[in-house]
């Protein structure tokens, strides 16, 4: 896995501003936008897996293919992190409804926090180890139930894991990094940070479904 690049590489392609810049526009269209970052980042993953040049697919082609490819992969993505959506909804739902007659200070809410966030933390790390080879999965068959094949993601998981756990965290740092330096030039600094960050993460994410379906032949 190429770290150093997974943050270069766009800029090897000879229509990056074009790609870089509309992708980022297109992005933020209200509702849809998402998605078809999410379809964009998932033809980015394909094309990576199966080692095609440029990664970066056109722009423009297939806008409705890419829409699904995105709706689906944010389902999939929501399967995956359910378990964490739903401690964090149901602790958020105690605190509202018993906050006002608990001691903020008392040992039984501080324990209970602890519990919460710790089970929070393993399960966000669980379902961020998991994503990158459902996500790869998917992108490479396009089929839905590809990523969901869960003895095989594991295997995968298995047969690579330190890079997966050091790419998950070179996500989380270029989230909360380069991110918040779009905002130095405002609006259109963020709009591009962020598509960019979702390009660095599907470089990092179709490198390791490669590297570990390599691994795993």
């Amino acid at each position: 896995m190429d770290i150093g690049r997974a943050f270069s590489y766009m800029f090897d392609d000879e229509d990056w501003a074009q790609k870089v810049l509309l992708g980022a526009l297109l992005s933020i269209i209200p509702i849809i936008g998402p998605f078809y970052a999410l379809g964009y980042a998932t033809e980015v993953i394909k094309n990576m897996i199966q080692g095609r040049a440029p990664l970066l697919p056109d722009i423009t082609e297939d806008f409705g293919g890419k829409l699904l490819k995105g709706l689906l992969v944010w389902v999939i993505t929501v399967i995956y992190f359910f378990p964490l959506i739903v401690v964090t909804s149901f602790s958020g739902l105690i605190v509202a409804v018993t906050g006002e007659t608990l001691e903020m200070e008392s040992a039984g809410f501080i324990v209970s926090g602890c519990c919460v966030g710790l089970a929070s933390l393993v399960l966000g790390v669980a379902g961020g180890i998991f994503l990158p080879y459902a996500w790869g999965s998917y992108a490479e068959t396009g089929k839905f139930g590809a990523a969901f094949q869960i003895g095989k993601l594991f295997g995968m998981i298995k047969a690579n894991i330190g890079p997966t756990l050091l790419a998950l965290l070179i996500v989380v740092l270029a989230g909360a990094i380069v991110t918040p330096i779009g905002s130095i030039v405002c609006i259109i600094g963020v709009i591009f940070t962020q598509f960019y960050v979702q390009l660095i993460t599907a470089f990092l994410y179709g490198s390791l479904y490669r590297d570990a379906q390599a691994k795993t032949l």
